[in-house]
């Protein structure tokens, strides 16, 4: 004798996402192209990554912040830290027009670094040129290296 087994459906929970209704939508009539795109999730905070490197007579800070004005910067250096602040504007959309997909990020950022006493905080020069931010920090002249010569006695 055979035993037949029914599997009862899997139950989902509701959530505010799956019951968002123009998602209910094209999801139930499954005519959006684009449907497999996230629209509902809000997008990261916009935090530029840096790249650090030191040389004898500097330390070198890149980040590439495109789309950033040099107005909407804001660079300091109180001691030994070193901070970089500023916001990148989300584009308005205009009348008409239906967003699809949108991954790049916005808003405020700061990002702080310190940095060891041998600097030369005058100094700092700043450069913003194609969407790239370069800072240069000196070091103090006494503490860089320096190259003695021996003498044949």
């Amino acid at each position: 004798m055979t035993i037949l087994r029914t599997v009862s459906p899997r139950v989902i929970p509701a959530t505010a996402a799956t019951l968002e209704p123009f998602r209910l939508m094209r999801d139930f009539l499954r005519w959006d192209p684009l449907r497999d795109y996230d629209l509902g999730a809000p997008s990261a905070a916009f935090l530029p990554s840096f790249d650090v490197k030191e040389s004898p007579d500097a330390y070198q800070f890149k980040a590439d912040l495109p789309g950033i004005l040099e107005a909407d910067l804001e660079i300091s250096l109180e001691g030994t830290r070193l901070t970089v602040a500023g916001k990148r504007e989300e584009e308005a959309t205009k009348e008409g027009e239906r967003s699809h997909l949108a991954e790049r990020s916005h808003g405020r950022f700061s990002r702080t670094f310190n940095l060891p006493e041998d600097v030369e905080g005058e100094k700092v020069v700043a450069e913003l040129r194609n969407g790239v931010l370069t800072l240069m920090v000196p070091k103090r002249p006494e503490v860089r290296p320096r190259k003695i010569s021996v003498s044949l006695g």
